[in-house]
């Protein structure tokens, strides 16, 4: 797992396609608005049955993780003030969880293709994003 981290946030975890772990393992902090798991188990392995309780959460920002079905994509990692920090690739097999600060995308591949989550409901592109 890579994290992508300035003044002690944590800005991006990235978790290539070899570095899965066995059982359960979750990238993603609690508090994060984003919950965002890997699971890794043999054949008959049951999970308990659940459903998920109903109750209010308050999220302040959205956080969006990608998960590389095939191909290739660069990412330009951005701190809080719009201030370039680095970039990196993401390919097939590869999430990368996007907690704080900006990013930026480019796809380096013909026929990419990304599975994007985040946080909802969506208000929006004026309201919900800050375009730099």
């Amino acid at each position: 797992m890579k994290y992508k981290a300035k003044d002690g946030s944590i800005l991006c975890v990235v978790q290539k396609e070899n570095d899965w772990n066995k059982g359960l393992d979750f990238l993603s902090d609690d508090e994060d608005f984003i919950q965002v798991g890997t699971w890794w188990y043999d054949n008959g392995k049951e999970l308990d049955k659940h459903f998920h309780n109903e109750f209010e959460r308050t999220a302040s920002r959205t956080q969006e993780c990608v998960y590389v079905v095939s191909g290739k994509m660069k990412v330009d990692l951005y701190d809080f003030d719009s201030s370039y920090l680095e970039s990196f690739e993401v390919e097939k097999g590869d999430i990368a969880i996007f907690t704080k600060g900006g990013h930026g995308y480019k796809i380096l591949e013909d026929n990419t293709k990304i599975l994007e989550t985040k946080n909802g409901p969506f208000h929006g592109v004026t309201k919900d994003k800050t375009r730099f």
